[in-house]
């Protein structure tokens, strides 16, 4: 029975494979890279990157089933993204993001569509208006309580990524549910780790490439499956006591908002209702991508300071300059960036070196369009890679090192794409890139980074990682600035 099934499986992928064939007769489309195992490229990015060598910024590639297109350069990315955002605005639907949307409600993941649009007009609203004026204190807050933490274990190892996620998932705790308790902090970062983990499990991304796959055992599934269980449980839980508690026209948080909105939000006219299950996936975005991805982020910019101590000498003469020594004080002037030119500089070249989400999610075409004189088809799944984009040598000098200093010289960079760009640009940016601001201020106004027992971290990703360009784990010594304690490059 199981080798019949295999076999009718067989067939279908067959026949699937000839008719898409069929559909693009006649089209001028992209070069198709030979081959069909590209996932198994240690450095995926990079590996697409090469290929443009021999066949241009723009190729189709095999994965699985069906054909994508990827884009290597920025003007490819933004041809697609922004001047024809509506033609590239789609997601495909594949079997794991069906499994995760709950019933295509997610913002990140689902289609576009104008009930998508509404959602991701409440959610933007809910964090931009709903809670403006509770941001940058409470990110100013939780990051001294942090830095008060990290003290208490100066001089011995810090396993420092961990410490970076649990601290985000204070902050998108606190701004989603106002409660930064350390019982529902663990309890998110944990739900979120088991999930990216089973997620992003090989099981879960051969389903998504053979999705014919779904219909034999896979364990893998069945994780996933009970992994969005307890996130759904846990949610649902929150918006409950929300439901009990909240005032009418009042918010406490961005639960509150979202949830007062909803039910006087209409989408545009013939595309149907925001509903509480729209409000759920909010929350789930906001803690999948607001959580790990910026604790890495925050990561590599530590690694890459350890690499080079002369640009982080350089940091605390700017920060001792413009806040004045020790670690509290004047703000981090986030919205003026021309105060800590350095430092901005810094987290845009950490983000270019290292975009957290190196292939951004994967788009899909909603009608037939073209990219630099090629046809692309509609349905057709395109993929930006950013990372390959941001170490193109006809647009980066010395694209693969650490030069924070390329961005200091006005229009002499392009803007980096590490958030991407268009419709799907992503919702936390301001919130990422205010985190990264005063995190990275406070921790170089308070330590100096020292390497643990003289062993640098790797600044290679780890081979053949999922969504996330994570990093192999490593620790920093913290050694505290002032009170007497000398930091690298101070004198008395």
């Amino acid at each position: 029975m199981l080798l019949l099934g295999v076999l009718l499986l067989t067939v279908l992928a067959g026949a699937r494979l000839l008719w898409g064939k069929w559909k693009l007769r006649g089209l001028h489309l992209p070069p198709l890279v030979p081959g069909c195992l590209h996932l198994l490229q240690p450095n995926l990015p990079l590996h697409l990157l090469g290929l443009t060598q021999k066949l241009g910024p723009i190729y189709r590639l095999r994965l699985g089933l069906q054909d994508v297109v990827v884009l290597n350069s920025k003007r490819t990315i933004e041809e697609a993204m922004v001047r024809k955002w509506v033609d590239f605005a789609g997601r495909p639907q594949t079997p794991s993001y069906k499994l995760v949307s709950l019933h295509h409600q997610d913002l990140s993941l689902g289609d576009y569509s104008l009930l998508w649009k509404a959602h991701k007009k409440l959610t933007r609203s809910a964090l931009l208006l709903g809670i403006r004026n509770s941001m940058e204190p409470l990110v100013e807050q939780l990051t001294q309580e942090f830095c008060e933490r990290m003290r208490a274990q100066a001089g011995t190892p810090v396993a420092i990524q961990k410490e970076f996620s649990l601290l985000t998932c204070a902050i998108i705790c606190h701004l989603t549910f106002g409660d930064k308790e350390d019982t529902l902090v663990h309890t998110f970062h944990d739900c979120v780790q088991d999930l990216m983990r089973t997620w992003e499990h090989w099981s879960i991304q051969m389903l998504d490439i053979i999705p014919f796959l779904r219909f034999l055992p896979n364990p893998g599934l069945w994780r996933l499956k009970r992994a969005l269980e307890n996130r759904d449980h846990i949610v649902e839980k929150q918006l409950r006591q929300h439901k009990e508690s909240m005032v009418a026209g009042q918010w406490r948080d961005m639960t509150d908002y979202m949830l007062q909105r909803v039910g006087r939000l209409r989408a545009e006219e013939g595309c149907g209702q925001l509903l509480e299950g729209h409000v759920h996936m909010s929350v789930v975005d906001l803690f999948i991508g607001g959580t790990e991805t910026t604790a890495t982020t925050l990561s590599w910019a530590v690694a890459f300071l350890l690499h080079h101590p002369e640009i982080q000498q350089r940091l605390q003469e700017e920060l001792d300059r413009e806040l004045g020594p020790g670690a509290s004080g004047s703000r981090v002037p986030y919205r003026d960036p021309t105060r800590l030119p350095l430092l901005s500089a810094t987290v845009a070249e950490v983000l270019r070196l290292r975009p957290v989400v190196p292939l951004a999610l994967p788009h899909c075409t909603t009608r037939p369009s073209s990219i630099s004189g090629y046809d692309i088809p509609e349905g057709m799944v395109v993929i930006p890679n950013l990372q390959g984009a941001h170490l193109d040598e006809t647009v980066w000098e010395r694209p693969h090192e650490f030069r924070p200093d390329r961005f200091l010289v006005p229009g002499a960079s392009p803007r980096v794409l590490a958030f991407g760009c268009g419709a799907r640009v992503c919702l936390g940016e301001p919130l990422a890139r205010l985190e990264l601001l005063v995190v990275l201020a406070q921790l170089l106004r308070a330590f100096t980074l020292m390497p643990a027992a003289g062993t640098l971290p790797s600044l290679q990703p780890r081979a053949r990682c999922g969504v996330n360009l994570s990093m192999q784990p490593f620790q920093v010594q913290l050694q505290p600035r002032g009170a007497g304690v000398l930091g690298r490059g101070q004198h008395p």
